[in-house]
């Protein structure tokens, strides 16, 4: 009789997001496959506390400390709780888990990532910053302790599903795809006025709002690149993206002989959850499938690498690598938050980034301190750019 197959023991940090949400739908999908051991959230003290009853999980972490009495009274002493920064390194290397899965927004999961690796724990990456900061140091550490680092971005999950059973040698180019946002059909000179509103306005996913304006700019595309050259081990110069706007299907691989292969499915990240938790194998859901028949068309068009210029700069900061993808991160972070505040103009999120990078002396090879310091100057900088 052959034995029945593993149920990964899964840690979600963010569990509060929407990508956190969505692993708990899945969980609930896939009780058999996927037993989730322990939650932890930013500050959202009252929905962590309704997850950590639904799903009986026992041990938990609220990272703000403003909002941990809160939690406490919420969870009523009936469950381990963790707190901060340390928390959250504590929930990334329980004994019990045998998968972290990374829904962090921003810098906070980089410290976590690499301790999870360095207790040898698969880790499943839902957050792009990990990656693009320190792309080098994260897949090293997974060398090093014989841990796997998952895709969750569709993209990224999409590719991985292409490149199964496939050699390095054989693969040409990595093709993601991209919604290119609301104003992919916008000329440049209209750019200058674009509104907050009509940038949170993304005809395809409904997203946070740093994501959805990276959306819109094309910096999430951009960073998404950097990801995949870390992920894959390809150089930045064999990953490329293509503008489909229908977004069905998430990203593609290009083989020497000119065959290409393509992931798709509905828009829907339970899908890239549920794989990077049952990898190598693939269970059945409830989950909505593709219908053909009712695909009007598939459309793709060349990104506008002019007008919208965050591919090159994230082309760039790529090749170069060392502390620029951090630079180059944190940078947009603080311009999107000038231009979510409407101190700052759409354009200028390109232009601010761009400064900052003009401006830092990249370190090469760095270490963990010297691409947070990297990110602490780039965030210095870029604000004294949007002032």
């Amino acid at each position: 009789m052959s034995s029945p197959p593993p149920c990964r023991k899964v840690v979600i940090l963010g569990s509060t997001g929407s990508i956190g949400e969505s692993a708990l739908k899945v969980a609930r999908q896939i009780p058999e496959r996927m037993k989730v051991v322990g939650l932890a959230a930013n500050r959202s003290a009252k929905k962590l506390a309704e997850q950590i009853h639904a799903h009986d999980v026992k041990r938990a972490c609220l990272r703000d400390e403003s909002h941990f009495k809160e939690f406490r009274d919420e969870v009523h002493g009936s469950v381990t709780t963790y707190t901060g920064d340390d928390g959250l390194v504590e929930m990334a290397t329980l004994p019990e888990a045998d998968l972290v899965l990374i829904a962090i927004v921003g810098t906070g999961g980089l410290r976590p990532a690499l301790a999870a690796l360095e207790a040898g724990k698969d880790i499943a990456v839902a957050s792009k910053e990990i990656l693009v900061m320190a792309g080098e140091a994260v897949m090293t550490a997974a060398r090093r302790n014989n841990a796997r680092v998952l895709p969750v971005d569709s993209e990224h999950n999409a590719i991985f599903q292409c490149l199964e059973g496939r050699k390095d040698e054989e693969v040409r180019r990595l093709i993601l795809t991209a919604s290119g946002g609301p104003f992919r059909t916008w000329p440049k000179e209209k750019l200058a006025a674009v509104t907050v509103d009509e940038a949170l306005n993304h005809p395809t996913w409904d997203m946070g709002p740093k994501i959805t304006i990276d959306s819109a700019t094309l910096f999430n595309k951009g960073l998404e690149m950097i990801e995949a050259r870390w992920l894959f081990n390809v150089e930045m110069d064999r990953v490329d993206a293509i503008v489909h706007p229908q977004s069905i299907i998430h990203s593609m691989v290009e083989f020497i002989d000119g065959s290409v292969l393509a992931q798709l499915s509905t828009t829907d990240m339970c899908f890239p959850i549920q794989y990077a938790v049952t990898w190598p194998d693939r269970v059945p859901n409830t989950l909505t499938p593709l219908d053909f028949a009712s695909l009007a068309k598939l459309e793709f068009e060349a990104p506008r690498w002019d007008d919208f210029p965050a591919l090159n700069l994230a082309r760039h900061a790529g090749s170069t690598g060392g502390t620029l993808p951090a630079v180059m991160n944190a940078a947009n972070e603080i311009a999107v938050e000038a231009f979510l505040k409407k101190s700052l103009s759409f354009p200028r999120i390109w232009e601010t980034v761009e400064r900052t990078m003009t401006d830092h002396v990249t370190v090469e090879h760095p270490k963990l301190e010297q691409i947070l310091e990297s990110d602490a100057w780039a965030r210095e900088r870029a604000t004294q750019l949007t002032r």
